[in-house]
């Protein structure tokens, strides 16, 4: 339902191009960062989540481990249950961007970057199925609703002195793809056979500002490996390039660098908040190799862990689980919950997202008796499912349906 304290799209958002886009902004990093310090961002971070892969990409085994086994690690899960790994990647539907996605489901396919002098940084998220759309939310209440009616690209800048954030929500009419392309309003993603480009043409909001240029991310190796983050298999995520290297040259603002980064995948049979109470993931680099962990907490009231180090030429290994180690809430009072080595001190060095429901923080850790730099999300989804949050969330996240 359309709550009528809310405005319309069209006073939240010029016309813009009807091909495919969107745009959100948070200008400047001020409203991503809390008080954390005005360190600029660090260096040495593997790069956040992830996307698709060449459509005539051969799959991987989908067996054990190498090396290790596939049951829990038996560290830190209430009821010993690990993120298991799927016997088929055509159920996980990561490697297109035609795959299909079921109404009331999602898709998204996630990247992070940071520059190589550690002062600038880049989230890209591409949408089919917006999982935090206020406006997907309220047509699910009203019956099933397809999913690509609400597409959107996520594209959040990061610098010292200022930042950029665009997302703005599109139906069908504004959604072109196939398996390895998608194109929601004006901005585009593609993949060539050897990385995945974007062109990205969007507006900001509040001030709508313009955000315009191109990203490129080369993976380092590939990984088409799909992990269940349910006990039913609904909900499941793909860790597609750990290591890659990106490529980013704006025009409007004028920005231009490159550096390290990292991108995955996630897709749904049903809504998040229908199946997890909240969750935790990072990912954290060093020289050599890029530790990922996953902790969910289902609304069974079960808990579910993954810890992973993703090596040199595509070796994955299953590690043990190190203990929780709790940082610091948010200005949201958003919990925010890691794991490090026994002993070792884990602190947060920037909030780079401080929503009601969710955080994006970069942290200085310890794993494996290595120092790393990592990126951490907390996902509050009891929070995000009650209404006065999704009454906040149009004044960042306009939709188009014109």
């Amino acid at each position: 339902m359309r709550n009528p304290s809310i405005p319309s799209p069209r006073e939240l958002w010029p016309r813009s191009p009807r091909p495919t886009g969107k745009g959100h902004e948070s200008d400047a990093i001020q409203s991503a960062v809390s008080g954390d310090g005005r360190s600029p961002l660090r260096s040495g971070i593997a790069r956040l989540d992830g996307l698709v892969q060449a459509p005539g990409l051969a799959h991987g085994h989908t067996g054990t481990l190498p090396g290790r086994r596939q049951q829990s690690s038996g560290a830190g899960s209430a009821d010993g249950g690990d993120l298991r790994q799927t016997c088929s990647s055509g159920s996980a539907g990561g490697l297109r961007f035609d795959r299909e996605v079921p109404a009331g489901g999602y898709a998204w396919w996630y990247v992070d970057a940071l520059s190589d002098d550690g002062s600038q940084g880049l989230t890209l998220i591409g949408f089919i199925g917006s999982v935090f759309s206020p406006y997907y939310a309220w047509a699910r209440r009203r019956g099933e609703t397809p999913a690509l009616d609400h597409c959107a690209l996520n594209v959040a800048l990061y610098a010292p002195r200022g930042g950029r954030w665009a997302m703005t929500e599109r139906d069908s009419r504004h959604v072109a793809r196939d398996a390895s392309s998608l194109s929601i309003g004006p901005s585009a993603m593609r993949w060539t056979g050897d990385a995945l480009e974007f062109s990205i043409d969007e507006f900001c909001v509040p001030l709508p500002r313009r955000l315009r240029g191109t990203v490129r991310v080369t993976p380092r190796t590939l990984h088409d490996r799909a992990y269940h983050l349910d006990a039913g298999g609904r909900h499941r995520w793909t860790p597609f390039a750990p290591t890659a290297h990106v490529e980013v040259a704006f025009s409007t603002p004028s920005v231009k660098w490159s550096g390290s980064g990292y991108f995955d995948s996630n897709a749904g049979d049903e809504p998040l908040e229908a199946a997890f109470r909240d969750w935790t993931w990072s990912r954290a680099g060093a020289a050599d190799d890029t530790v990922v962990l996953y902790d969910v907490n289902t609304r069974q009231a079960s808990a579910r862990s993954l810890a992973l180090r993703f090596g040199p030429h595509e070796r994955i290994e299953e590690i043990e689980a190190p203990p929780f180690a709790h940082l610091p809430r948010t200005r949201w009072r958003v919990a925010r919950i890691t794991r490090a080595d026994a002993g070792s001190h884990t602190r947060v060095v920037k909030t780079l997202e401080d929503a009601p429901f969710y955080s994006r923080s970069m942290l200085d850790t310890q794993l494996e008796g290595v120092r790393r730099h990592a990126v951490h999300e907390s996902l509050n989804l009891n929070r995000f499912d009650s209404a006065w949050v999704r009454c906040l969330l149009p004044f960042r996240m306009p939709r188009i349906t014109f």
